[in-house]
Protein backbone atom coordinates (compact mmCIF):
# COMPACT_ATOMS: atom_id res chain seq x y z
CA UNK A 1 0.00 0.00 0.00
CA UNK A 2 1.65 3.66 -0.48
CA UNK A 3 0.39 6.39 1.03
CA UNK A 4 0.92 10.40 1.11
CA UNK A 5 1.70 12.05 4.16
CA UNK A 6 -1.12 13.83 5.64
CA UNK A 7 -0.13 17.41 5.18
CA UNK A 8 -1.37 20.44 3.76
CA UNK A 9 -1.61 20.34 -0.14
CA UNK A 10 -0.13 22.93 -0.58
CA UNK A 11 3.24 21.66 0.61
CA UNK A 12 5.13 19.40 -0.84
CA UNK A 13 5.05 16.03 0.25
CA UNK A 14 7.09 12.80 0.30
CA UNK A 15 5.32 9.88 -1.57
CA UNK A 16 6.82 7.01 0.24
CA UNK A 17 5.39 3.47 1.83
CA UNK A 18 3.06 3.37 4.35
CA UNK A 19 5.47 1.20 6.46
CA UNK A 20 9.18 2.43 6.22
CA UNK A 21 11.74 -0.04 7.64
CA UNK A 22 14.87 1.05 9.64
CA UNK A 23 16.58 2.37 6.74
CA UNK A 24 20.07 4.38 6.79
CA UNK A 25 19.97 8.41 6.14
CA UNK A 26 19.77 9.14 2.64
CA UNK A 27 22.77 11.26 3.12
CA UNK A 28 25.68 9.00 4.18
CA UNK A 29 28.06 10.32 6.46
CA UNK A 30 31.63 10.90 4.76
CA UNK A 31 33.50 8.86 7.75
CA UNK A 32 31.75 5.45 6.53
CA UNK A 33 34.39 5.99 3.60
CA UNK A 34 37.15 4.28 6.59
CA UNK A 35 34.78 1.17 6.47
CA UNK A 36 35.73 0.76 3.06
CA UNK A 37 39.24 1.51 2.74
CA UNK A 38 40.16 5.36 2.97
CA UNK A 39 42.98 6.53 5.02
CA UNK A 40 41.03 8.83 8.23
CA UNK A 41 43.32 11.18 7.62
CA UNK A 42 42.10 11.50 4.42
CA UNK A 43 38.24 11.83 5.63
CA UNK A 44 39.31 14.52 7.74
CA UNK A 45 40.78 16.78 4.94
CA UNK A 46 37.58 15.94 2.66
CA UNK A 47 36.02 17.31 5.93
CA UNK A 48 38.01 20.50 6.64
CA UNK A 49 37.22 20.80 3.22
CA UNK A 50 33.39 21.42 3.70
CA UNK A 51 32.65 18.32 2.49
CA UNK A 52 30.08 16.04 5.30
CA UNK A 53 28.24 13.56 2.70
CA UNK A 54 29.07 11.17 0.43
CA UNK A 55 26.29 12.87 -1.66
CA UNK A 56 28.35 16.24 -0.95
CA UNK A 57 31.39 14.55 -2.14
CA UNK A 58 29.68 13.63 -5.46
CA UNK A 59 28.57 17.13 -6.58
CA UNK A 60 32.57 17.98 -6.57
CA UNK A 61 34.79 16.86 -9.31
CA UNK A 62 37.94 14.96 -9.32
CA UNK A 63 39.73 18.51 -10.47
CA UNK A 64 38.09 19.82 -7.45
CA UNK A 65 39.43 17.45 -5.04
CA UNK A 66 42.40 17.21 -6.27
CA UNK A 67 43.04 20.78 -5.68
CA UNK A 68 42.61 19.76 -2.02
CA UNK A 69 45.98 19.84 -0.06
CA UNK A 70 46.98 16.34 0.19
CA UNK A 71 44.85 14.48 -1.73
CA UNK A 72 46.21 13.20 -4.71
CA UNK A 73 44.93 12.08 -8.20
CA UNK A 74 45.25 8.72 -7.22
CA UNK A 75 43.74 8.96 -3.42
CA UNK A 76 40.82 10.69 -5.22
CA UNK A 77 40.09 7.97 -7.47
CA UNK A 78 39.86 5.75 -4.84
CA UNK A 79 38.04 7.88 -2.47
CA UNK A 80 35.30 8.13 -5.55
CA UNK A 81 35.46 4.43 -6.41
CA UNK A 82 34.45 3.57 -2.61
CA UNK A 83 31.59 6.27 -2.95
CA UNK A 84 30.02 4.45 -5.93
CA UNK A 85 29.86 1.27 -3.38
CA UNK A 86 27.92 3.64 -0.90
CA UNK A 87 25.35 5.46 -3.16
CA UNK A 88 23.14 4.41 -5.72
CA UNK A 89 25.48 4.19 -8.71
CA UNK A 90 24.49 5.61 -12.04
CA UNK A 91 24.83 2.28 -13.70
CA UNK A 92 22.17 0.72 -11.04
CA UNK A 93 20.11 3.16 -14.17
CA UNK A 94 19.43 5.81 -10.43
CA UNK A 95 20.31 9.91 -10.66
CA UNK A 96 21.92 10.37 -7.75
CA UNK A 97 19.36 12.13 -6.52
CA UNK A 98 15.53 12.85 -5.44
CA UNK A 99 12.59 13.57 -8.44
CA UNK A 100 9.87 16.16 -7.81
CA UNK A 101 6.72 16.04 -9.16
CA UNK A 102 4.34 19.31 -9.41
CA UNK A 103 0.78 17.88 -10.23
CA UNK A 104 -1.52 20.55 -11.90
CA UNK A 105 -4.81 17.75 -13.12
CA UNK A 106 -4.68 15.14 -10.45
CA UNK A 107 -2.86 12.84 -13.07
CA UNK A 108 -0.11 11.27 -10.75
CA UNK A 109 -0.60 7.76 -9.42
CA UNK A 110 2.08 7.00 -7.14
CA UNK A 111 0.89 2.83 -6.99
CA UNK A 112 2.40 3.22 -10.83
CA UNK A 113 5.79 3.75 -9.65
CA UNK A 114 6.05 0.31 -8.48
CA UNK A 115 5.82 -1.53 -12.05
CA UNK A 116 8.01 0.67 -13.26
CA UNK A 117 10.60 0.66 -10.88
CA UNK A 118 10.71 -3.15 -11.26
CA UNK A 119 10.63 -3.61 -14.24
CA UNK A 120 14.26 -1.38 -13.96
CA UNK A 121 15.75 -3.52 -11.61
CA UNK A 122 14.94 -0.84 -8.84
CA UNK A 123 13.80 -0.90 -5.54
CA UNK A 124 10.42 0.30 -5.84
CA UNK A 125 10.48 1.59 -1.90
CA UNK A 126 13.31 3.16 -2.76
CA UNK A 127 12.08 4.96 -5.40
CA UNK A 128 9.43 6.28 -3.71
CA UNK A 129 11.26 7.72 -0.70
CA UNK A 130 13.27 9.90 -3.69
CA UNK A 131 9.93 11.77 -4.61
CA UNK A 132 8.17 14.79 -3.55
CA UNK A 133 4.82 15.49 -4.79
CA UNK A 134 2.72 18.59 -4.82
CA UNK A 135 -0.68 19.73 -6.12
CA UNK A 136 -1.50 23.10 -7.41
CA UNK A 137 -4.67 24.57 -7.77
CA UNK A 138 -3.93 27.40 -9.45
CA UNK A 139 -1.11 29.45 -11.13
CA UNK A 140 0.37 31.44 -8.77
CA UNK A 141 0.13 28.30 -6.35
CA UNK A 142 2.17 26.72 -8.80
CA UNK A 143 4.29 29.43 -8.96
CA UNK A 144 4.63 29.82 -5.47
CA UNK A 145 5.41 25.86 -5.59
CA UNK A 146 8.79 26.00 -7.08
CA UNK A 147 9.83 28.95 -4.76
CA UNK A 148 9.56 26.06 -1.87
CA UNK A 149 11.07 23.91 -4.11
CA UNK A 150 13.99 25.87 -4.72
CA UNK A 151 14.69 25.64 -0.72
CA UNK A 152 14.30 22.16 -0.99
CA UNK A 153 17.12 21.51 -3.65
CA UNK A 154 19.14 23.46 -1.67
CA UNK A 155 19.24 20.93 0.37
CA UNK A 156 19.01 17.64 -1.09
CA UNK A 157 20.17 16.73 -4.61
CA UNK A 158 17.79 16.49 -7.04
CA UNK A 159 18.18 15.54 -10.74
CA UNK A 160 14.02 15.60 -11.56
CA UNK A 161 11.54 18.19 -11.88
CA UNK A 162 8.21 17.15 -13.63
CA UNK A 163 5.30 20.28 -14.33
CA UNK A 164 2.38 18.13 -15.11
CA UNK A 165 1.17 20.20 -17.02
CA UNK A 166 2.69 23.21 -17.40
CA UNK A 167 -0.03 25.00 -19.29
CA UNK A 168 -3.55 23.71 -17.73
CA UNK A 169 -4.14 26.24 -14.57
CA UNK A 170 -3.44 28.94 -17.12
CA UNK A 171 -6.02 28.08 -19.75
CA UNK A 172 -8.47 28.14 -16.64
CA UNK A 173 -7.26 31.13 -14.52
CA UNK A 174 -6.88 33.70 -17.50
CA UNK A 175 -10.40 33.21 -20.45
CA UNK A 176 -10.61 34.92 -23.43
CA UNK A 177 -7.93 37.17 -25.25
CA UNK A 178 -8.86 39.72 -23.18
CA UNK A 179 -6.53 38.30 -20.46
CA UNK A 180 -4.22 36.75 -23.22
CA UNK A 181 -1.66 39.20 -22.81
CA UNK A 182 -1.35 38.99 -19.13
CA UNK A 183 -1.75 35.40 -19.48
CA UNK A 184 1.50 35.10 -21.35
CA UNK A 185 3.29 36.92 -19.14
CA UNK A 186 2.76 35.26 -16.07
CA UNK A 187 3.35 32.13 -18.11
CA UNK A 188 6.88 33.52 -19.26
CA UNK A 189 7.52 34.08 -15.88
CA UNK A 190 6.75 30.43 -14.27
CA UNK A 191 9.19 29.23 -17.63
CA UNK A 192 11.77 32.01 -16.09
CA UNK A 193 11.21 30.68 -12.82
CA UNK A 194 11.88 26.53 -13.97
CA UNK A 195 15.01 27.54 -16.35
CA UNK A 196 16.56 29.09 -13.24
CA UNK A 197 16.02 26.24 -10.70
CA UNK A 198 17.45 24.03 -14.00
CA UNK A 199 20.83 26.03 -14.02
CA UNK A 200 21.41 26.47 -10.37
CA UNK A 201 20.51 23.06 -8.86
CA UNK A 202 21.33 21.01 -12.65
CA UNK A 203 18.09 19.12 -12.38
CA UNK A 204 16.37 18.39 -15.78
CA UNK A 205 13.16 20.27 -16.15
CA UNK A 206 10.35 18.05 -18.11
CA UNK A 207 7.31 19.70 -18.67
CA UNK A 208 3.54 18.17 -20.22
CA UNK A 209 2.06 20.43 -22.76
CA UNK A 210 -1.50 20.58 -24.44
CA UNK A 211 -2.67 21.16 -27.68
CA UNK A 212 -5.40 23.23 -28.97
CA UNK A 213 -7.02 23.35 -32.44
CA UNK A 214 -5.62 25.46 -35.14
CA UNK A 215 -8.58 27.86 -36.29
CA UNK A 216 -6.25 28.87 -39.41
CA UNK A 217 -5.37 25.22 -40.08
CA UNK A 218 -7.86 24.92 -42.69
CA UNK A 219 -9.97 22.14 -43.96
CA UNK A 220 -7.08 20.94 -46.08
CA UNK A 221 -4.92 19.84 -42.89
CA UNK A 222 -5.23 16.81 -41.74
CA UNK A 223 -4.40 17.35 -38.15
CA UNK A 224 -5.24 21.00 -37.23
CA UNK A 225 -3.91 21.15 -33.82
CA UNK A 226 -1.02 23.23 -32.46
CA UNK A 227 0.59 23.71 -29.11
CA UNK A 228 -0.71 25.76 -26.19
CA UNK A 229 1.29 28.37 -24.88
CA UNK A 230 2.46 30.04 -27.97
CA UNK A 231 6.18 31.43 -28.55
CA UNK A 232 6.49 32.00 -24.98
CA UNK A 233 6.37 28.34 -23.86
CA UNK A 234 8.21 27.24 -27.53
CA UNK A 235 10.78 29.40 -26.74
CA UNK A 236 11.68 28.34 -23.25
CA UNK A 237 11.87 24.42 -23.63
CA UNK A 238 14.83 23.31 -25.30
CA UNK A 239 13.29 20.26 -26.76
CA UNK A 240 9.77 19.66 -27.81
CA UNK A 241 8.64 16.11 -28.71
CA UNK A 242 4.92 15.42 -29.77
CA UNK A 243 3.34 12.30 -28.97
CA UNK A 244 0.64 10.49 -30.73
CA UNK A 245 -1.34 7.52 -30.66
CA UNK A 246 -0.62 4.63 -33.37
CA UNK A 247 -1.96 1.79 -34.32
CA UNK A 248 -2.59 -1.09 -31.98
CA UNK A 249 0.07 -0.47 -28.74
CA UNK A 250 2.03 1.95 -31.17
CA UNK A 251 2.86 5.23 -29.83
CA UNK A 252 4.72 7.74 -32.27
CA UNK A 253 7.07 10.48 -30.81
CA UNK A 254 7.91 13.75 -33.29
CA UNK A 255 11.02 15.51 -33.01
CA UNK A 256 9.01 19.12 -32.96
CA UNK A 257 12.31 21.14 -32.28
CA UNK A 258 15.53 20.33 -30.83
CA UNK A 259 18.97 21.52 -30.99
CA UNK A 260 20.78 18.27 -32.24
CA UNK A 261 18.35 16.67 -33.99
CA UNK A 262 16.41 17.21 -37.62
CA UNK A 263 13.07 18.54 -36.99
CA UNK A 264 10.54 16.35 -38.21
CA UNK A 265 12.03 13.59 -37.23
CA UNK A 266 9.75 10.49 -36.50
CA UNK A 267 10.22 7.72 -33.85
CA UNK A 268 8.01 4.88 -33.37
CA UNK A 269 8.44 2.20 -30.85
CA UNK A 270 6.00 0.32 -29.12
CA UNK A 271 4.48 0.66 -25.15
CA UNK A 272 5.77 -2.02 -22.54
CA UNK A 273 2.71 -3.30 -20.20
CA UNK A 274 4.13 -2.86 -16.63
Amino acid sequence: MLAFKTEEQSQLQLVQREEIEDEEDLFEAIDKLIAHGINAGDVKKLQDAGIYTCNGLMMHTKKNLTGIKGLSEAKVDKICEAVEKIVLPTNMRGGNGKVAYIDTEGTFRPDRILPIAERFGMDPGAVLDNIIYARAYTYEHQYNLLLGLAAKMAEEPFRLLIVDSVIALFRVDFTGRGELADRQQKLAQMLSRLTKIAEEFNVAVYMTNQVIADPGGGVFISDPKKPAGGHVLAHAATIRLMFRKGKGEQRVCKVFDAPNLPEAEAISFQTFRV
